[in-house]
Parts: structure tokens; sequence; C-alpha cells
């Protein structure tokens, strides 16, 4: 990784909702994310920051797309927003998920690749899918097929 004195230091998604209230309650109240302090001015003019722990970007083709629905036993459905949230206990965030209203799109499955995966349908339109890692990246690093992209043979 280059040194980039302007990298970026906090990854924010914004998920615009027509029912704000709805997207509230799942993502701070059910999943637990805490709100933070934000500037909105009145009436219709809303908006909530919520920590979500540390942010990365997965690019990923079609085809792996199609690969990792498969894996969690979920629909392909090119185009759908979808939210991928490490947690401690897939299980019990499906759990909470399921309690708070969400309909549950595949039960936790143990992946290929040494996670616990599930998905549920959140508000406006998105997917979450919860994954607990079954493994620490240094036991990843020691397996076969664990390589960045540019080491992946062609």
């Amino acid at each position: 990784m280059t040194d980039n004195a302007n990298a970026p230091t906090q990854l924010r998604l914004i998920i615009e909702t027509d029912d704000f209230d709805a997207a509230l309650r799942f993502y701070r109240d059910v999943l637990g994310m805490p709100e933070q302090l934000a500037f909105a001015t009145e009436g219709d003019d809303r908006v909530a920051i919520l920590h979500a722990g540390i942010a990365t970007i997965e690019l990923a083709t079609s085809a792996h797309a199609r690969n990792i629905d498969a894996v969690e036993g979920a629909p392909h459905s090119p185009g759908t927003l979808r939210l991928a949230l490490e947690v401690a206990d897939t299980e019990q965030a499906v759990a909470d998920a399921r309690d708070g209203g969400a309909e549950v799109i595949a039960e936790p499955v143990r992946t290929p690749f040494q996670s616990l995966n599930a998905r549920v349908q959140g508000p406006a339109d998105w997917q979450v899918t919860f994954f607990q890692e079954l493994e620490t990246l240094q036991q990843r690093s020691e397996r076969e097929g664990f390589v960045t992209d540019g080491e992946r043979p062609r």
C-alpha cells in the first residue's frame, strides 16, 4: 500500500430512505449502532450518523457476487445494495433482526472461507449480511486461495 497523506480516514455510507424512523430503529435500535451527533435543519431534514466500527470497501465482480449469493443460500439479485456487517455472533444478530421485523433471506451458513454468514432484508431495499469470522487473518494467510488480487492467477 502506498503512503498517502490524504488517504480516507472514515467511510460513510449514505442510505436515503423514505421511512427514516423505520431505518433508524433498525440500524440503531435493532442492530445496536450508536448514534453520533449530526447537523440538520428542521422538519423533514433528518439525518442520523451511526457508528458501525471499522469500514472496508469490498469490490466484487458479478461472478463473485453470484458465488457469494450461492454460498450464503440467497437469491442473486443484481444491483441490490448490500451491507456486510461483522458481528461477534451471527445467529444472535439474525435473531435480533428477525425480532426487529426484518425478513431473513438466508439463515446462517458456514462458508468455505471460514465465516458464519446470514442475510436479512433491511430498510430502503438494502440487504444486510451478517458475518462472524471463524479464523484470524493470520490463519487465512496460511491457507490456499487467500491472496490479494495482484497475486491471484488469471
